[in-house]
């Protein structure tokens, strides 16, 4: 697995995802909120916040590509999400890593790992994927 140091642009990011689940956090009353944000191509950011609901609402990282798709933004470079009540950086479901993989198969996403967040491909994080296509 290739971990890369983060640039500037993913402290940017994570900290963009930390703003919107610090600012929309559902608190520590066991509610697991999380905050996403994606970079586009053209250095634009998109915020998303998941909706948690008993039957699996849909995460922040996919309402963070659904957002940048409805502003326009089709290509991705970077993908990042963080917990609310300071948890950090947080790496993407197995649903997420296969969207992400779909849509972006050159996407880098920012992990939690034991020297700090780091940055590794999509392809990393899911060898052997079965490509998709609609």
């Amino acid at each position: 697995m290739d971990l890369r140091p983060l640039t500037a642009d993913d402290r940017e990011l994570i900290e963009l995802a930390r703003r919107t689940v610090d600012a929309n956090t559902d608190g520590p009353d066991g509610v697991y909120t999380m905050g996403a944000a994606v970079r586009g191509a053209d250095g634009r950011m998109y915020a998303g916040i998941n909706l948690y609901h008993f039957t699996g609402g849909p995460c922040a990282e996919l309402v963070a590509l659904g957002r940048a798709r409805a502003e326009g933004a089709r290509e991705l470079t970077t993908i990042v999400a963080v917990g609310n009540e300071n948890r950090g950086v947080v790496g993407p479901c197995g649903r997420d890593r296969q969207i992400l993989f779909d849509y972006h198969p050159a996407i880098r996403v920012l992990l939690p790992t034991a020297d700090g967040p780091r940055s590794v491909a999509i392809t990393d994080l899911l060898p052997a994927a079965f490509p998709w296509s609609p």
